[in-house]
């Protein structure tokens, strides 16, 4: 998960954990696209909003490296979402915060089920 929000990771990654996923949490998208780890990586969750790389950018130079992987927005601005720019036939799924801890679990699992079969 990519989130500069420091609230939103700690309660993220309880809700993921309590899923039984194991969770990383990268704190700008320069510090994901930096660590190696993007191949290792299921689902990813980020924020739009970041500074530097915001996550509309993030999102398209992931899904160069890794087309097909599962992803999930999220913004607190929900305007941000209307309309999102043409994603190259990217279709994540989409949160404004806050949301309900059981629909972005049940996103998550619909995404890796998706992605797996």
């Amino acid at each position: 998960m990519v989130d500069v929000d420091q609230s939103v990771p700690r309660s993220l990654e309880s809700l993921v954990k309590s899923a039984n996923c194991a969770v990383r949490h990268f704190a700008s998208g320069a510090a994901l696209l930096d660590s190696g780890c993007l191949p290792e990586i299921d689902c990813l969750i980020l924020d739009i909003d970041m500074p530097g790389i915001d996550g509309i950018e993030l999102l398209g130079r992931i899904h160069a490296a890794r087309p097909g992987l599962p992803t999930i927005l999220m913004t607190g601005d929900p305007d941000r979402l209307k309309p999102l720019p043409p994603l190259g036939g990217i279709y994540p799924g989409l949160f404004t915060k806050p949301f309900q801890g059981e629909e972005l679990l049940a996103a998550v699992s619909d995404v890796l089920r998706n992605s797996a079969g």
